[in-house]
């Protein structure tokens, strides 16, 4: 059973500073070796070193960097049979600054093109198995059928169909109401803390059940950097601590966490299980520098877990 991941790929230029400046301000960075990242690709890179079955797709253009890129996932065991090509569009990369143990990251524009999908694209995705997205690339996605165009919605429903269940991470940007046809049916959806207030205006995991049978979203999954993670199915609610670390760069936690729920639940582990899982691996990942900091074999999740010292 293969897992699709559609989102972003670039090359994560690191830098540190003291501070992060106001409007008006001047600082200082320091440059650091950059790293081959990219949000949903973390992700996938984790869910591939896990030993899932692994493809990627995005929209990048034909330069040296994009097939840098590329040929970087290959080495991961990322499959990119399915990757799209627009001469047109801007180098893919992030800007990322650590400061005070947290990040920012910048990201240039890549714009809005549709994500038109081949024939043989749709007929893998319409099979069982994952498929972990944005609401980004959910909105561009497009596909030529017999029957005309299918595109966004109505295309996630038709994967659906097929068995094809969706797990969307929302980060940051939260959702509104005009996404929930995007979420429908969704298996999981999952913000952080700053993106679930954007979505519901506070911070109660037990009061979005409403918005759960509208959704029809099986499960919503809040995580909350070092303090853990906890979901919700409309009714109940599982808490997981998280872990005591030493933080090196927080780049690329989440999407070690979505990754591994992601594998966890292809294995069809327990929800419980598997979210504690992935907030070890994740509080793993913290520890070490660059967003790929969470790569890892199950077995070296399991040894981390066991060696270390007591949760928050």
């Amino acid at each position: 059973m293969s897992a699709f991941f559609i989102g972003d790929l670039a090359l994560d230029e690191y830098y540190t500073a003291d501070r992060w400046p106001g409007p008006a301000d001047k600082g200082m960075v320091n440059e650091l070796p950059p790293e081959i990242g990219g949000s949903i690709a973390n992700a996938a890179v984790v869910h591939a070193a896990l030993g899932g079955e692994t493809e990627f797709i995005s929209l990048l253009n034909a330069s040296q960097l994009s097939q840098r890129l590329i040929a970087d996932l290959r080495a991961n065991k990322v499959g990119v049979t399915h990757m799209l090509t627009d001469p047109a569009i801007a180098e893919s990369r992030n800007l990322i600054f650590l400061v005070g143990g947290e990040h920012i990251v910048l990201t240039v524009e890549m714009g809005q093109q549709p994500m038109w999908l081949r024939s043989d694209t749709l007929a893998a995705l319409r099979a069982p198995g994952f498929l972990y997205l944005t609401l980004y690339r959910a909105r561009r996605l497009h596909c030529q059928v017999a029957e005309g165009a299918l595109a966004q919605a109505a295309l996630l429903a038709d994967l659906r169909a097929h068995g094809r269940r969706a797990v969307f991470d929302l980060d940051v940007g939260g959702c509104t109401d005009e996404d929930l046809p995007y979420l429908a049916g969704a298996d999981v959806v999952i913000f952080n803390q700053v993106g679930f207030r954007a979505a519901f205006g506070h911070d109660d995991l037990a009061r979005i059940g409403g918005w759960m049978r509208a959704a029809g979203t099986k499960w919503v999954v809040r995580t909350l950097a070092a303090e853990g993670a906890e979901a919700c199915n409309g009714s109940d609610i599982v808490r997981v601590p998280g872990y005591p670390v030493d933080v090196a760069d927080v780049t690329g936690a989440g999407d070690t966490f979505g990754g591994t729920l992601t594998w966890c639940l292809s294995q069809d582990w327990p929800f419980a299980e598997a979210l504690d899982f992935a907030v070890a691996a994740a509080s793993r990942s913290v520890t070490i520098h660059g967003p790929r900091g969470g790569k890892a074999s199950v077995e070296e999740v399991r040894r981390w877990r066991e060696s270390a010292a007591g949760r928050t």
